[in-house]
């Protein structure tokens, strides 16, 4: 395992140099004691992950709680958690890159907060990116608190007949990925 920092590549490659066709990209979270309803009287600190693809700098497709699979069923969400509560990962998910959409040459990861918290409220946010048999293959902490309500984490990229794993850890000022697809073009 690998862990990446900000800028960093990975190729998405298996133990003898072969690109991996199934990954997953599971992310977790703690939010600090005084967050949400205990702390404060707000509602519960809700994170989300989720995937945006892009073709030559335009939104294809995506998949988040409220879609949870692309069109081509290249890329699945595996399911919302509105708690962040639990050991390992919070949310997954998962793409088979051998049927992303040929146009598809970036596949964005982020997280973000539905109720519109300041990701200061979290801690310990990462993602990792694991083979189809749950080794993980690199990870991506993101250790400074994020005033936004949103963080790019990561981006999958063709490169060449295979992918690459990018290292973004940004933040984003956004609720859901269907907010404000402009704010995330930079990051393609």
């Amino acid at each position: 395992m690998i862990e990446l920092s900000q800028g960093q590549d990975f190729a998405v490659v298996g133990p003898e140099g072969q690109p991996l066709t199934r990954v997953q990209m599971g992310v977790g979270w703690e939010h600090v004691p005084t967050a949400g309803f205990a702390g404060s009287g707000a509602a519960p600190v809700d994170l989300d992950a989720s995937a945006v693809q892009f073709a030559g700098g335009t939104l294809f497709d995506l998949a988040f709680f409220n879609n949870l699979a692309t069109r081509d069923g290249s890329v699945v969400h595996l399911g919302d958690n509105t708690t962040g509560q639990g050991e390992g990962d919070d949310e997954t998910i998962s793409v088979d890159l051998t049927t992303v959409y040929a146009r598809v040459d970036t596949i964005l990861f982020l997280v973000s907060s539905y109720q519109g918290h300041s990701l200061e409220y979290v801690r310990n946010a990462y993602c990792r990116l694991s083979d189809d048999h749950g080794a993980e293959l690199a990870r991506i902490t993101i250790t400074l608190g994020v005033r936004e309500t949103g963080l790019v984490m990561a981006k999958l990229v063709r490169d060449g007949g295979g992918w690459k794993l990018r290292a973004i850890g940004s933040g984003i000022a956004l609720k859901t990925p269907t907010e404000s697809i402009e704010s995330l073009l930079p990051y393609v």
